[in-house]
């Protein structure tokens, strides 16, 4: 037949046939397509299941909304601890006692504070006068505004809860310091659990959490003065504090400062808290926590003003509080002698009558305690305050040792009369550089000598934003440093960082001053 024209190619011969893909690789793809179709599949349920329940319970609270109102929803809310929008007898449970005035079984603090029969026991008294309504800035316009309601936990709290309690000398242990602690050196009996990150607890609650650990001593002491202590603090500083005083062969004295707080209202009104300065004291204990020498807890009361209060007038967290302060002139436990043996045995083991025989008690007689080392009272406050405040481990020194001349602390009217003042320029100058950064009610500035305020922040401005959770700010004051423990130290810090950076711009330009504008 014919040949192939030149320059042609004839087509290529097929070549053998691909063989056919090992059943076991086939079978190893089709699981693995299996597997990833299955979690597929189980990813989309759970999002539908999640889908769902969001729903269910959006769906719950608005059908709860309509059915109890808004203030219904509160109170409801506030017995509903774990959020599942269902009471449990556990949780009604302050509602029945309270509609009943039954009073509850052996508390948690009871149940981990059992006597023995053993150990040595103290009385501990309490005393307590009211706070002083006059004190209260809404007392000048007579209340105005307020409603009765509001205060009547605090108008009702005129005597302590507990006028005396026996305590077992071992329930004292906590205040104990850790080995190898020096004088002075503060220690955490309840360390705080604030920070930047967690932000403040909420303001809605009525009924403090079960203490646990070192707080149930501290719960039950409190406990005396009114029946719902927190122990923990909604906003920093929180939590107890304590450093040695004076050591002995066999015995400590330990001062603490402890910051608490109180709910004074019961459903259905709204809660009202009842936040003293601090309370502090000392306790002189053995080193076996078995004999309590000396014990007393007292709110400050050398000041004008020492108890800071507030109360919602909504039924959300982000209802509007009312907040004052006023001055309480007595708040204070203490042990009306030392630690006892609560029975008393003879050189046999035989019990013997705490009573002669006339019916007057024993006479106990106590070793003297010789001290090996002492600090004084002022310097261990100073001590417990660095430990709540760790920026006040800076000294502040006012203006007038640093430079004289001048106050640290100026209010607006004395800087409008400088201002309107026609005989110094200079002083009409430097005050209407102040008064342009200036608003009410506190202002803290930090300025050149020639009058530029290189720094400045308005303490409600400051309060504000160290309540607030680090991803509500905008921007981000909180990221300067995560070490420290509470939002106000970590603002400061911020602050401080700014006002650095704007000297190291204005060397040439002298020193800075702290003012503080009321």
């Amino acid at each position: 037949m014919g040949r192939a024209r030149p320059g042609e190619r004839e087509p290529p011969s097929p070549g053998p046939a691909a063989p056919p893909e090992p059943p076991r690789r086939r079978a190893r793809a089709l699981a693995l397509l299996g597997a990833l179709l299955a979690a597929a599949v189980a990813a989309a349920a759970a999002r539908a299941c999640a889908l769902l329940a969001e729903a269910q319970a959006a769906a719950r609270q608005e059908s709860a909304l309509k059915a109890l109102g808004t203030e219904g929803l509160f109170l409801f809310s506030s017995l509903d601890t774990d959020g599942d929008m269902y009471i449990s007898p556990e949780e009604f449970k302050p509602i029945a006692e309270k509609l009943t005035g039954s009073t509850p079984a052996a508390s948690y603090e009871e149940e981990e504070l059992i006597p023995d029969p053993t150990e040595e026991t103290l009385t501990i008294e309490a005393r307590f006068q009211p706070l002083l309504p006059e004190t209260m800035t809404k007392s000048k316009d007579g209340f105005l505004g307020v409603s009765r309601l509001a205060l009547s936990g605090l108008r009702s709290w005129t005597a302590a809860a507990v006028p005396s309690a026996v305590f077992a000398a071992r329930h004292f242990q906590p205040f104990l310091p850790p080995r190898g602690q020096e004088l002075g050196e503060p220690w955490w009996i309840v360390p705080s659990e604030l920070s930047v990150f967690t932000g403040y607890l909420s303001n809605n609650r009525f009924y403090p959490p079960p203490p646990k650990g070192k707080e149930v001593i501290i719960h039950r002491l409190l406990s005396m003065f009114h029946p719902r202590p927190f122990v923990k603090t909604r906003f920093a500083p929180q939590g107890a504090v304590a450093c040695l005083t004076a050591i002995s062969d066999s015995y400590y004295t330990v001062m603490f400062r402890i910051h608490a707080e109180f709910q004074l209202s019961e459903p259905p009104d709204f809660p009202f808290w009842f936040s003293p300065g601090q309370f502090t004291g000392h306790i002189i204990l053995s080193k076996d926590a078995t004999h309590v020498r000396d014990f007393r807890l007292f709110v400050p009361n050398h000041r004008s003003l020492n108890v800071d209060m507030e109360w919602l007038y909504g039924a959300s967290e982000g209802s509007s509080m009312e907040v004052d302060i006023g001055y309480i002139p007595q708040m204070e436990l203490e042990a009306m002698g030392p630690s006892v043996p609560s029975v008393i045995l003879d050189e046999d083991g035989n019990v013997i009558d705490s009573r002669q025989p006339s019916g007057e008690p024993l006479q106990f007689v106590f070793e003297e305690i010789r001290w090996q080392q002492e600090l004084s009272w002022e310097e261990a406050a100073r001590h417990l305050e660095v430990a709540m405040y760790p920026f006040k481990k800076v000294t502040y020194l006012p203006p007038a040792e640093v430079q004289g001349g001048l106050s640290g602390r100026l209010s607006w009217k004395e800087l409008e009369d400088l201002q309107s003042n026609q005989e110094n320029p200079s002083h009409r100058q430097l005050a209407g550089l102040h008064l342009e950064k200036y608003s009410f009610p506190v202002e803290m500035m930090i300025c050149l000598p020639n009058g530029t305020v290189v720094h400045h922040i308005n303490a409600n401005y400051f309060l504000d934003i160290t309540s607030m959770k680090p991803e509500d700010v905008e921007n981000n004051v909180f990221s300067f440093s995560s070490t420290f423990e509470d939002p106000s130290t970590a603002t400061y810090m911020q602050r401080g960082r700014e006002v650095s950076e704007s000297r190291s711009r204005n060397l040439r330009k002298g020193n800075l001053w702290f003012l503080e504008m009321a």
